[in-house]
């Protein structure tokens, strides 16, 4: 996580940029939506195909536990196959869907400051986590 202050000159500024925020969130979330809907496909295909041929080899699946390792914090996977590339993924747009409502939910509380309107010598610093303001701090100049 990375937590930063920014300053702004006006409340104005803060919206605009909680909207570009807002506007960048649901473009990559409607990629990566795409991307899984293809990779579903994909993945479904290969799980049928994967399947017939067990069934008429007479063999049970194997666990894949020995394609993946993990080095300190970090998982690989070996030989990654579309079941592998679409859980991936569903992360991303679960992290993105959950990215998404909070954007909202702050923008929604910051309405109010739309009503300050421009103070003379106000800025605004903002505390933010990733992009998403926690904290402002009024400072007059």
């Amino acid at each position: 996580m990375v937590i930063q202050i920014k300053e702004y000159t006006s409340a104005q500024a803060i919206a605009e940029a909680m909207d570009k925020q807002l506007s960048e969130t649901k473009s990559i979330l409607g990629e990566y939506l795409r991307k899984l809907d293809e990779i579903r496909t994909l993945a479904e295909k290969s799980k049928k195909i994967r399947e017939v041929v067990l069934k008429l080899a007479g063999k049970k699946a194997q666990t894949e536990s020995q394609s993946e390792i993990t080095v300190g914090t970090l998982n690989i996977v070996l030989d990654a196959n579309p079941f592998h590339e679409l859980t991936a993924i569903e992360s991303v747009v679960r992290s993105n869907q959950e990215r998404l409502l909070v954007l909202q939910k702050v923008r929604e509380a910051l309405k109010w400051l739309d009503q300050l309107g421009d103070a003379e010598g106000l800025k605004y610093l903002v505390l933010e986590d990733e992009g998403i303001p926690e904290r402002i701090l009024f400072k007059m100049s």
